[in-house]
């Protein structure tokens, strides 16, 4: 997806974010952008703000003073459509382990209104290489396969945006391996894509864009670490 001039659509616009709890500061003056068909990493130590700046993303929190723009719409006027615009895979994977993978994602179809959902599901089963595992419980799945579910749900709607907070956490190498494919992929349909992760290495390996998120804010003010 580009503008008339013919550069990237900028997706996701961070403008001065700030946030506290109580009286302790966790985001000072945060801003930084997304754009279509992009993977940015937001890399940090833990307790830097990364996962209160999704939080604010995902329209989970409001900041305390700061705008967000998701494409052309205010988060602040999205309501709950910001739904529809956002995909998020949290520390939880928020999946039923009850239920097995099949049954997962026609929860999540019916949730977010897909009509005809099946061959969007299968789609994404597949995707995720979940396909013939579909009718076991999720109980039975290795912590990889349960994050390449949680991409699934938070990919089922097709969202411009898409934020994942540290999915490589508890992952085994040969996951992590499956991951950074997944990642690559995810790019594709002029999504934006931010990924948070405490290691360099990974966030150099899956982003075109790196910004580095110290002590609440970006670290020199430079939005951009690295470019390729």
């Amino acid at each position: 997806m580009a503008s008339e001039n013919g550069s990237a659509e900028t997706i996701v616009r961070v403008h001065n974010v700030a946030q506290r709890y109580g009286r302790k500061p966790v985001l000072r003056d945060v801003s930084f952008q997304v754009n279509a068909g992009e993977v940015a990493a937001l890399l940090g130590a833990n307790g830097a703000g990364k996962t209160t700046l999704l939080r604010i993303l995902a329209g989970l929190d409001n900041p305390e003073r700061g705008e967000v723009w998701l494409g052309n719409v205010p988060l602040a006027a999205a309501g709950h459509e910001i739904r529809r615009y956002v995909g998020l895979v949290s520390h939880r994977p928020l999946v039923y382990d009850n239920l097995n993978g099949l049954e997962n994602l026609r929860f999540f179809a019916r949730m977010y209104d897909l009509v005809e959902p099946e061959p969007r599901i299968e789609a994404v089963l597949t995707a995720m290489d979940l396909w013939r595992r579909r009718y076991d419980p999720v109980r039975t799945y290795s912590r990889g396969m349960i994050q390449r579910l949680a991409i699934g749900r938070s990919i089922l709607h097709d969202p411009p945006v898409l934020l994942l907070d540290e999915p490589d956490t508890g992952l085994d190498q040969e996951s992590v391996a499956v991951l950074t494919d997944l990642i690559a992929q995810l790019r594709q349909g002029g999504r934006a894509v931010l990924v948070t992760t405490h290691n360099w290495e990974r966030a150099e390996r899956w982003a075109d864009r790196v910004y580095h998120l110290v002590d609440g804010t970006i670290e020199d003010g430079d939005e951009v670490l690295k470019q390729r």
